[in-house]
Formats: structure tokens, C-alpha cells, sequence
């Protein structure tokens, strides 16, 4: 009687695993063209927004092969769309670029972006803390970030580098 009912629980979730599939939502995979790009302080910095930031906040996003797969797919979608909706590298000059270069950096200096859930699979996004300084005081300079923000950065940038001189003389 337990592997009877144990074996219609399993037929029931693979049979509603096999419907979602049937649900559209998440398997738009489009990528609208490029519209307008910053105009990037230097390479590396749209370097690193390329591989920490890109798939969720531009139009060339690279779908994973789980973004197929429902209902992975509907929560990759939404947080691809819900990223390009807020900030879109692709898309430069819709919003108030100097006021999101600002909000850009205290998402990554809190360690929201790239989203942690994002990570696991997308290990070349995980920036070192150098890699982190660089973008941010690139996209500052790309965004065109308040004077304040910018000598903040630099501060804490000589902050780190004081840190390395102290940590290699020990």
C-alpha cells in the first residue's frame, strides 16, 4: 500500500514537473539590439560589467541552458527582465545614469550585486576585491557619480592599498 502511494506521488510531481514545461512564461529568450552603451571610462571596466553584470542588466544576455527549464526558467526570466527594467547597459541614457552609477556601487560594496543566488553557476562573475575597487571606480567615472562618491572610492582605494603595503611588509 506505501509503494502504491509512493509511486502515485512520484507519477503526480513528474506529471506537474512535465505540465509546467507547457507554460510559456521564461522562454522568451530574446535580446533586444543594442540601442546606446555608456560611454566606458576604459575597457576594463566594461570588461568586468560584462561578466559580473551583462546578463541581467544588458541586451546581450547569454541564456543558460537551465533557463529552459521550467520553473527555473520563469525565475531567470523575471530577475533578467526585472534587471534590464532597472538598469540596462544596452539601453544608456533612458534613465539618470549619474544617480544610478551611485546606487550601481552600493549594491556591489554591500555585496547585492551580482546577486548571490546568481554565483553558483556563474562563477567568472564573482569579482576579487580588486576587481570590485576597479569596477567601481570605473563605473563612477562612466556614470558620471557625484564628486563625493568619487573621493569616497579613492579614499577607500588607498585605504585597501595601505592594507596590501602593511600585509606584504609583515
Amino acid at each position: 500500500m506505501i509503494k502504491k502511494i509512493l509511486l502515485i506521488g512520484i507519477l503526480v510531481i513528474a506529471g506537474g514537473f512535465l505540465l509546467m514545461q507547457l507554460v510559456p512564461y521564461g522562454r522568451n529568450h530574446t535580446n533586444p539590439p543594442v540601442v546606446n552603451e555608456p560611454n566606458w571610462d576604459n575597457p576594463e571596466t566594461r570588461a568586468l560589467a560584462e561578466r559580473a553584470c551583462f546578463d541581467c542588466h544588458s541586451n546581450e544576455t547569454v541564456w543558460p541552458w537551465y533557463s529552459n527549464i521550467a520553473p527555473i526558467s520563469w525565475l531567470v526570466y523575471h530577475d533578467t527582465m526585472e534587471g534590464r527594467e532597472y538598469l540596462n547597459f544596452s539601453e544608456w541614457g533612458k534613465g539618470l545614469e549619474g544617480e544610478e552609477g551611485e546606487e550601481m556601487v552600493e549594491q556591489i560594496k554591500q555585496g547585492e550585486m551580482p546577486m548571490p543566488i546568481y554565483l553558483p553557476m556563474h562563477p567568472e562573475a564573482q569579482l576579487t576585491p580588486a576587481e570590485k575597487s576597479t569596477l567601481i571606480s570605473g563605473l563612477l567615472a562612466t556614470a558620471g557619480g557625484s564628486e563625493h562618491e568619487r573621493e569616497g572610492e579613492a579614499h577607500e582605494n588607498e585605504a585597501h592599498e595601505d592594507e596590501r603595503g602593511e600585509a606584504d611588509g609583515d
